[in-house]
């Protein structure tokens, strides 16, 4: 029989990508990517706000159709390949990253009294600007309705949908009282793709609403409307747009409308999947189930798992949220995460290396910090960069190093950069163990996995685990490609679970990290280490005494040279 097919797309920070899956084996035929056009690689900022990320959303209409034109056009490369042979579509994207829409869903960066306001676009993830909302909505909440916080980890963030809205609602009033609601654009892309525009037409995904709007069906839904007046009155108007019931997605947004599949060249009538985050679809693509643990590593982290449902589980404190069904069907939804890793690198190479990035790339200073062995730089970093996503949760939190010397190294510093991510990376695996979420595997997907050696080893050395890396490099795409071939069923050749789609589709490569007991051990006096400076600075204890910090480190430095 002929093969059928179908297609994710994966909307980034810089680019969209759309990729091409054969079934029934998952085999990943070919990919396209679209850069953003707008601002600095797809990314709007601000002069003299370096919290402000914003997107036009114009990017996401021109990157899908250019993506998908090139996706399919390379797909004619494999034998037996045809554009209607694509029986369904699935879409993640970033987030939280809400826009602001009018009542017959145009977003009001396309209207031309608005096209150049600054909070008319998407407010990206990496959108900052609203710390002391997060700060005021985590407070409140605390006195008049806990249950909101403790589905996400006790403290709002300011990457989050409640957050942003509130901050546009005090500093830009004449965009919120334009817009009839705010879209994430998890949830816009894939209803303009089936030429659904009216607000309340359009499938909202339990991913997006309930890691970060407080969306829950404990309370019925989002936070109540009193609840959000009490913060700012124009909240509850939009709370008011909003609707009682999310789906995930195992359910499908609608068919792919006439008008997109000319401009696309996919059959029309395909069934599109509803939309989720990246990292929740990128932890589909690398097999996700329970007792995993799957890492997507890249300029930051999110670290993605799945309980059961009927399995026991607490609130977490720390985490990004407990959410049923937002990963997989039949499963609350954990996710935990790092707000900065590749970055913290990009940044010591780009800014502080001597010679710049032409001199001390990242290959080589891996090269050369591979040679410094565990502990012998005589350095302790926080990885705090751009704050703490878990699970402190707070963005005013910053980096730092310690045990610095005349004789500090580059290499060194870089080697400790790294060291800081995976002890970072050991208080998200304790705390979901604290809790009761057993991780029986953990399997690392993203961009640097496949690219740095010594990454991988540091980090199953501190976390004293086997490292798995997913076999597929682009995972977040995959997932939606899961989607898609799950909506469609298996009537049409697809799937009728995630778990069959799963077991097929997905898989992880042969080569595997295992710990270094010697290593390991070094990295165990280093954690708690690093623990102290954690707690103290992140306001965790306020007893901690520095007095013998320095000189552990270089305890620790002297044994291991």
């Amino acid at each position: 029989m002929a093969s059928q097919y179908t297609i994710g797309m994966d909307f980034g920070t810089n680019s969209v990508r759309a990729l091409v899956v054969r079934l029934p084996d998952g085999e990943e035929i070919a990919s396209y990517v679209q850069d953003y056009r707008y601002g600095n690689h797809g990314v709007i900022e601000e002069a003299g706000s370096p919290n402000l990320a914003r997107q036009h959303p114009q990017d996401y209409v021109d990157g899908a159709e250019m993506a998908i034109r090139g996706a399919l056009e390379a797909a004619r490369g494999d034998a037996g390949f045809a554009p209607e042979r694509v029986i369904g579509l699935g879409v993640d994207t970033t987030g939280s990253t809400p826009m602001p829409v009018d009542e017959e869903g145009t977003p009001l960066a396309f209207k031309s009294e608005l096209e150049r306001h600054p909070a008319a676009p998407a407010w990206l993830w990496k959108d900052h600007t609203s710390v002391a909302e997060a700060e005021e909505i985590t407070s409140y909440a605390r006195t008049v309705h806990p249950e909101y916080l403790a589905k996400c980890g006790g403290v709002y963030s300011s990457e989050w949908y409640w957050s942003k809205l509130l901050h546009c609602a005090r500093t830009a009033p004449e965009v919120f009282a334009a817009s009839h609601t705010w879209l994430e654009i998890a949830d816009w892309i894939p209803a303009q793709l089936c030429g659904i525009d009216r607000p309340e037409e359009i499938k909202r995904s339990i991913c997006a609403a309930g890691h970060k709007a407080m969306y829950n069906p404990q309370w019925g839904g989002y936070p109540e409307a009193g609840f959000l007046e009490a913060l700012h009155p124009e909240l509850g108007r939009i709370r008011r747009t909003l609707p009682d019931t999310c789906y995930s997605v195992q359910e499908p947004v609608g068919a792919l409308s006439a008008a997109w599949a000319e401009r696309s060249g996919l059959p029309r009538g395909i069934p599109v999947a509803v939309g989720a985050f990246d990292a929740h679809l990128g932890g589909v693509g690398a097999g996700i189930r329970p007792g995993v643990l799957v890492k997507n590593i890249g300029t930051s982290t999110c670290d993605v798992m799945v309980q059961p449902f009927g399995r026991p589980l607490e609130d977490i404190p720390g985490l990004c949220g407990i959410v049923p069904e937002s990963i997989l069907p039949g499963a609350h939804g954990l996710e935990a995460g790092q707000s900065a890793v590749g970055d913290i690198f990009n940044w010591f190479v780009s800014h502080l290396q001597p010679g710049g990035p032409e001199v001390g790339t990242h290959q080589t200073l891996s090269r050369q910090a591979a040679e410094v062995p565990a502990g012998a730089g005589g350095l302790l970093a926080l990885d705090w960069h751009n704050g703490n996503r878990t699970i402190l949760v707070d963005q005013r939190l910053t980096g730092m190093i310690v045990g610095l010397t005349l004789h500090s190294r580059p290499e060194e510093i870089y080697r400790a950069l790294i060291e800081s991510t995976a002890f970072g990376a050991r208080t998200i695996l304790e705390r979901f163990e604290e809790y009761g979420v057993n991780v029986d595997e953990i399997v690392s997907c993203g961009g640097i996995p496949k690219k740095n050696p010594l990454f991988m080893q540091i980090y199953a050395d501190v976390l004293k685990r086997p490292l798995k890396i997913s076999r597929s490099d682009q995972t977040a795409a995959l997932g939606s490609a899961i989607a898609g071939a799950v909506v469609a069923g298996s009537a049409a050749g697809g799937y009728d679970t995630f778990d069959d789609a799963v077991a097929r589709m997905t898989g992880t490569l042969e080569q595997v990290y295992e710990p270094n007991p010697d290593d390991a051990a070094i990295y165990d006096e280093l954690y708690a280490l690093y623990r102290q400076a954690h707690d103290a600075f992140g306001g965790v204890r306020g007893d901690v005494d520095f007095s013998q910090l320095m000189k552990e480190l270089i305890r620790i430095r002297d044994e291991r040279r």
